[in-house]
This record gives structure tokens, C-alpha cells and sequence, in this order.
């Protein structure tokens, strides 16, 4: 097209352009003025180049095919738009979401709001706007006593009936003492120690395995590693240098270690898969390429067991408001209180839920994060069940069918609970 100028005219250019708009800034990533990757996997691709590309079977001289990510577009829409309504809902200042292929580690969702639009990445220097399910380390609170209760099983020194006294506090050091939030003052077995949430249980699950078993399970799972996946903004975790009985005592229950909540859901796969940690992927692949690099870190029967202990904690505990009519679902809360000037704040929560779903056979791992949020109102509280659980059921209701996961209708089995009989 010309102006009728002499010399001047149009020159046509390329530009990137989204068209799913910005319900994926943070894995997408951006570019600069001349279509270079500048983060997420636009730079990603970019810095490994088109020989990496057709080393993977990803793109050829002849064809230069487009990269196929793993997300489900479907599902993604899906998270992204429930963070939205939960930070209104809750008036928090943050949250997040993923959804991960337990058998191959395939991300197909993930979502960190506020968030910008990829289109207009200087929204993307704004503080808040950075992906906090990758490049943000976090108290993970309770959750974290999924590892805990994992590795009391995988050792042998401990079985689902085992007896631990939770009927007073551990004095930890002169001034400081372990509680219970709502004990039972009583000796607990390792299920109810985790059905109850008992911090005083969970620390002295850690003290029977010793600093240096601790340390190196926690390792195994990689929750002590900056996660390896494609996305260029990933943090380090955060643990005591120096790693004494006390640490261990309060990194049992998810105090004095942070993770990305990424790494944490990838770990916890590894709890419902049968014992083998994969390393996370934003591309497809299938479950025979990812089964080439997988590790087993449990014995398959830590893995049953810590299903069975999802299902049950979502039967008769802290996980009852993440039900799903039609969809077995097991998960575990987590309620951290945040670190400010040093100490913990009792106003300020980071709050989580995972969960594994269908949990008999499980397929998929999701993890929500909500970030200092609100109570509703004066009848409730501000703590994970009460907001990260809801979460998570919304995604699960909306999302599984698209996800290829039938409703079964069939009358809920009971949950096995054992008795003191038993004992």
C-alpha cells in the first residue's frame, strides 16, 4: 500500500500475538520490540535455539513446526478465571493454582494472579505481578507434613498404627514451645497425628528419623534444589543452613523451610504416584519419555498409604470443604502464617490445598495458593479450609471433564478407621 509520497510508505512486520489473551502471561512469557524472548518460554525457546528444538523432535528445516505446549487451554481459562473470583471473593492480595499429570509431570494449567497481559509487558515490572507458583518461595504450612508423614513410613520405623504421645508440648528451646492448634492431649497414632494436624506429632516423627534422615528426604524429593523445568524464573528454596534437632522439629510441620509451590506439587506426585519424582514439564511429552528420567524416592507402600491418608483426611478432616459430588478427591490443608520484621504474624496467612484426584487411582495433582486473604465474614475464619479447599473444588468441578475424568456417582465408601483394638 502506498501513500503517494514519494518515500514514504508501509513496511510489514511481525509481531507476536496471543490469542487466548492473558490467561497464561507467566508461562508464556514475553518479548522485546524485535520478537526476542525476554521470560517464561518465549525466552526459554529462544535461548536453546532451533538445533535443541530439532533434537526434540519439536521442529524441522522443512516444516518448523509450532512448539506444543502442555497446557490445556480449556483448563488454564478455567484456573485463571477462579483466581480472580477467589482474590475478590476473599480480598486477597495474591493467588495461584496448578494442575500437574501425576505420571508424566506435564503442567496442563498454571496460573498466578495478579498477573499482565503478554501483549503489554510492562505490567509485568509491577512488584505484584510476579509468577508465584515458580519465582516465590513460601511456608507451605501444614502441607508440609505430607513429606513428614512419608518419610516416618518409608523408613520402617513407623507404620500407620504406630502410637506417638501428642499429650503435651515440646519444650524445642528455653523460649520456645511446640503446641498443637486444636490438640487432642493424648497419644495420637500416625494417622491421627495427621488427620489432627498435630504439630507436637509431626515433630516427633522427624526426631525418630534424625536430622541427617530428614535433611536427605527431603533432598531425595527435591524440595532442597532449585526445581529444574523450562521456565527461566524459578527461585531457590529457602532451609536452615546449619541443620539442628530444633529445625527439624519445626520444618516437620512447615515452619523454617520454603519452597515454590511448583516444587511442592511436584513432590507430593511423587506421594501419589508409587514413589517416582519427575521433573516437571511445560511441553508434551509422554508417559514413556517422562518414566526415562524418573527416580523412585519411596516404596510403593508409603505411596498407598499417604493415598489412603488423603482420602481419609478428606473424609473426616481438614479437607471436607474441597468436596467434589462425583469426584473422589484426597488432599491436605496448609494455614502458614507469615513471616514480618522476623516473627510470625497472627493476621497475616499464606494459605494451600492439595490435593490428588480421582484419589483411588490418582492421575492429576492440584495445588491452590491464596495469599493473606480475608474471612468471608464473622462466622468464618481465614484459614485454608475455608478458602484454599473452596478453591480447589471450583477448579476440579469445572475442570475434570475436560480433563477426561468421568464422574462416579457410586455411594462413597467408608473410611477405614482403626480403632484402639487394633493396637
Amino acid at each position: 500500500m502506498e501513500l503517494g509520497i514519494p518515500g514514504i510508505g508501509f513496511r510489514t512486520e511481525i509481531r507476536r500475538f496471543y490469542p487466548s489473551g492473558s490467561i497464561a502471561p507467566h508461562i508464556l512469557g514475553m518479548v522485546n520490540v524485535d520478537n526476542q524472548g525476554l521470560a517464561g518460554m518465549e525466552k526459554y525457546i529462544d535461548d536453546n535455539g532451533l538445533s535443541i528444538l530439532r533434537a526434540t523432535g519439536l521442529a524441522s528445516e522443512e516444516s518448523l513446526k509450532p512448539v506444543q505446549l502442555s497446557i490445556d487451554v480449556r483448563v488454564q481459562a478455567i484456573v485463571h478465571a477462579e483466581l480472580m473470583e477467589a482474590m475478590k471473593r476473599y480480598k486477597a492480595i495474591a493467588a495461584g493454582a496448578v494442575i500437574l499429570n501425576i505420571h508424566t509431570s506435564e503442567i496442563l494449567a498454571m496460573a498466578s494472579v495478579p498477573d499482565f497481559s503478554p501483549a503489554n509487558p510492562v505490567d509485568a515490572l509491577k512488584s505484584d505481578r510476579f509468577n508465584r507458583m515458580t519465582a516465590g518461595t513460601f511456608e507451605m504450612g501444614s502441607i508440609i507434613k505430607s513429606f513428614t508423614t512419608a518419610m516416618a513410613l518409608d523408613s520402617g520405623l513407623l507404620h500407620l498404627n504406630s502410637i506417638i504421645d501428642a499429650s503435651q508440648p515440646i519444650q524445642a528451646s528455653r523460649n520456645h514451645f511446640i503446641r498443637d492448634f486444636h490438640g487432642k492431649n493424648r497419644p495420637l497414632t500416625l494417622w491421627e497425628v495427621f488427620i489432627y494436624s498435630s504439630n507436637i506429632g509431626s515433630a516427633k516423627e522427624a526426631l525418630a528419623i534424625g536430622v541427617d534422615g530428614h535433611r536427605n528426604f527431603l533432598k531425595r524429593l527435591g524440595l532442597l534444589d532449585r526445581m529444574l523445568t523450562e521456565l527461566p524464573e524459578v527461585a531457590q528454596p529457602i532451609y536452615p543452613r546449619y541443620w539442628k534437632d530444633i529445625n527439624s522439629m519445626t520444618i516437620s510441620f512447615g515452619h523454617g523451610i520454603a519452597t515454590t509451590p511448583l516444587q511442592t506439587a511436584v513432590a507430593a506426585a511423587a506421594l501419589m504416584n508409587g514413589g517416582l519424582l519427575i521433573d516437571p514439564t511445560f511441553l508434551k511429552r509422554s508417559k514413556e519419555e517422562a518414566l526415562k528420567h524418573a527416580k523412585q524416592v519411596l516404596h510403593p507402600q508409603t505411596s498407598q498409604d499417604m493415598r489412603y491418608l488423603y482420602k481419609l483426611n478428606s473424609d473426616i478432616g481438614s479437607g471436607r470443604n474441597a468436596k467434589v459430588v462425583g469426584y473422589r478427591i484426597g488432599g491436605k490443608t496448609g494455614t502458614s502464617e507469615k513471616v514480618e520484621k522476623g516473627k510470625y504474624s497472627k493476621e497475616k496467612n499464606f494459605n494451600s490445598f492439595l490435593a490428588a484426584f480421582p484419589i483411588d487411582n490418582p492421575s492429576y495433582i492440584v495445588l491452590t495458593i491464596i495469599d493473606e486473604p480475608k474471612p468471608e465474614d464473622k462466622k468464618h475464619s481465614a484459614t485454608a479450609a475455608m478458602n484454599a479447599a473452596p478453591m480447589l473444588a471450583n477448579i476440579i468441578r469445572r475442570s475434570a471433564i475436560f480433563l477426561g475424568v468421568e464422574p462416579d456417582f457410586r455411594k462413597e465408601y467408608e473410611p477405614i478407621i482403626r480403632t484402639k483394638s487394633d493396637f
